[in-house]
């Protein structure tokens, strides 16, 4: 799988761009703030139909444009494909080569991204509705048919709640406890089933890059879900726990009880990793987190995701960036990484690398020698 061309067209401040990104590597180099993560945002949504920092499709369009459009020609299994993603009045139109798609995973069929930003650091310390959605994207990666069943959820979860908000009568509450056990019971069984593939690998990874010094593992929590239940008891333990629980939900006007509640934790040492682990402990469990996703797609699709890293770099002690490159010099698929400094990222494949030059949302094709001209403040790695 690769992604060989890309032209976006009003989004976030890009205006227009047509690139093709290099066979291997991709480095968009440029001041923050000038859109360099904005590329990689397009990239997610071409191939995930999700925003990568927001909910909202109409944050997307560049201000003042009436919609955005990202389109993006693909190599899968040895066949091109074009899909585009059109953006207006907050909502999105989704083409595979140049046809409306209804079916979502013929769309996403050979298309897989890992992206990696500044913001999964903090996955660790930072709330659980965090670390759900950590987990949730990880799921899409390998079950892309959990977009829509995630959205069969929550749809049904916001008629719930409305209507627990309206003091609605029982009936009409409960009329939703069917597709909400139903849809709720899906999600459990994809997150579990994510977890028992990345969990031992995780366990791996982890102990390599402390070198055998962190033991680690990956929790799932749920207030109604009997571990290792199959979905049909996973479906009457929640559709039974949405009626125990009606009076709590109408007092609080919000259901309480379901996946939306339910908590992944990492764990270290066998103590819950938020409340006990150290920065540089912190940065390597979501740095094995993300290589254990990565080798576990690879092994299911039979090629490497295309991999996107947003300045990441700068985030992580010298450590931890030794082993970052150290992993991107014999990964051997396609990435596209963002930076602020692209000096340690220069001299690697020649002739499969391109370098962006990024300002004011323009990007324009760089060399390697211009970029190592880029003198940031950085700090001297021993």
């Amino acid at each position: 799988m690769r992604l060989k061309s890309l032209r976006i067209r009003d989004f976030r401040n890009i205006e227009e761009a047509a690139i093709e990104p290099g066979p291997r590597a991709t480095v968009v180099y440029g001041p923050n703030g000038h859109g360099k993560t904005n590329l990689l945002e397009a990239i997610y949504l071409l191939a995930t139909l999700r925003p990568l920092r927001t909910t909202r499709y109409a944050e997307l369009p560049r201000f003042g444009a009436e919609c955005a459009e990202v389109t993006g020609e693909w190599e899968v299994a040895g066949s091109d494909r074009e899909i585009s993603v059109r953006l207006e009045e907050g909502k999105r139109i989704a083409r595979l080569d140049q046809k409306r798609v209804r079916d979502l995973e013929a769309y996403f069929g050979g298309i897989s991204v890992v992206a990696f930003t500044p913001d999964d650091l903090q996955v660790i310390k930072g709330g659980p509705e965090l670390r759900r959605r950590h987990l949730d994207r990880a799921v899409f990666n390998r079950f892309p048919a959990f977009l829509g069943e995630s959205r069969a959820y929550t749809k049904a979860l916001r008629s719930r709640n409305r209507l627990l908000k309206e003091e609605a009568p029982t009936e009409m509450i409960e009329a939703f406890d069917g597709p909400l056990a139903q849809a709720g019971a899906r999600i459990v069984m994809r997150r579990r089933a994510l977890l028992a593939e990345l969990g031992p690998r995780f366990q791996q990874t982890l102990a390599s890059l402390s070198k055998g010094q962190l033991e680690g593992s990956l929790r799932y929590r749920s207030e109604f879900a009997p571990a290792k239940a199959d979905e049909a008891t996973v479906r009457d333990a929640l559709a039974a726990a949405l009626r125990e629980r009606l009076e709590k939900d109408r007092a609080r006007g919000y259901t309480g009880v379901g996946p939306q509640a339910d908590r992944l934790e990492f764990v270290l040492g066998g103590r819950a990793a938020r409340s006990y682990a150290s920065q540089g402990q912190q940065r390597a469990l979501v740095l094995a987190w993300k290589i254990a996703e990565i080798e576990n797609l690879r092994d299911h699709l039979g090629y490497q995701p295309l991999l996107l890293l947003d300045d990441v770099s700068s985030e992580l002690d010298p450590e931890r960036n030794r082993q970052l490159l150290a992993y991107l010099e014999a990964f051997d698929g396609q990435v596209i990484l963002t930076t602020t400094d692209p000096g340690p990222l220069l001299g690697r494949d020649p002739g499969q690398t391109l370098y962006l030059a990024v300002r004011e949302g323009r990007f324009r094709t760089s060399s390697a020698e211009e970029a190592a001209q880029v003198v940031p403040n950085r700090p001297k790695i021993e």
